[in-house]
């Protein structure tokens, strides 16, 4: 059972892990949800613009919007985090100071908003046509339709897929340590890999798996179970009823029927 053992020295060495649990949850933990959340938000500020751009009736706001999608989901994440993270080095000193943290939310938020934009573009021209005519019959302006109208319809259609892309940023973020992070803000893989050099092994880079897992897997349940409610609606199923109840109260009440007509 030499492998056994080996197997559990190199992986599952609890002193490791608890070693390196204070850093995963005070540092690791909070950079990466910072990164992920701040990611997010502008990935869909950005996005939504991406979505409008796409299905305007103008080709020079279909175009440029076209060309941004696909350049940024072509490009692989890593390829993409150091272009800018590396390009934009030196503009970010001046601006941001010399931290590469805000140049790896900007990478990721460019990245994720090429993505949401297509899932905001697919949500609102899933909706009805007749919604959109229905607004103009009313008096409404195109803007004013789709701002008040289409567009929420849209959105409220695409928010497990919304979710998905949050899951997607949240490990994606682990690519920002490439850029060379300061020491507080190291993300979860960051950590655990300072930590798994440290001790000789990778438990710690395990435990920061696990702290992805307790991150991703309960979104992942959510979103299944949105979905699902999305698809089915509110009503509640009800068990068939039988018609003969309706038969009895005919056979009862055409006596009176015939009675009223003689």
């Amino acid at each position: 059972m030499d492998w056994l053992n080996t197997i559990s020295r190199t992986f599952l060495d609890f002193d490791a892990m608890v070693e390196v649990l204070p850093q995963l949850l005070g540092v690791g933990l909070l950079n990466t949800l910072i990164i992920s959340i701040a990611a997010t938000i502008l990935g869909v500020v950005m996005g939504m613009v991406v979505a409008v751009m796409g299905i305007s009736r103008s080709k020079w706001l279909r175009i440029p919007a076209r060309i941004y999608t696909d350049l940024f989901r072509g490009l692989p994440a890593i390829l993409t985090i150091l272009l800018i993270g590396q390009g934009f080095a030196r503009l970010s000193q001046s601006v941001f100071g010399p931290s590469p943290y805000p140049l790896g939310i900007i990478a990721l938020s460019l990245i994720a908003s090429a993505y949401i934009g297509e899932i905001f573009r697919a949500g609102i021209l899933s909706v009805d046509k007749g919604q959109g005519e229905a607004c103009r019959a009313l008096g409404m302006s195109y803007t004013k339709s789709m701002a008040l109208v289409v567009v929420p319809q849209g959105v409220r259609r695409v928010l497990p897929a919304l979710v998905n892309q949050f899951i997607a940023i949240v490990k994606d973020s682990s690519l920002v340590y490439f850029l060379g992070l300061l020491v507080s803000e190291r993300e979860l893989f960051r950590v655990g890999q300072d930590a798994a050099v440290l001790s000789g092994n990778l438990s710690p880079l395990v435990m920061a798996g696990i702290f992805y897992l307790i991150i991703t897997v309960p979104l992942t349940h959510l979103v299944n179970y949105f979905d699902n409610k999305f698809r089915t609606g509110r009503r509640r199923p009800t068990a068939p009823t039988s018609g003969l109840k309706e038969v009895k109260e005919l056979d009862a009440a055409s006596p009176l029927i015939t009675g009223s007509n003689t």
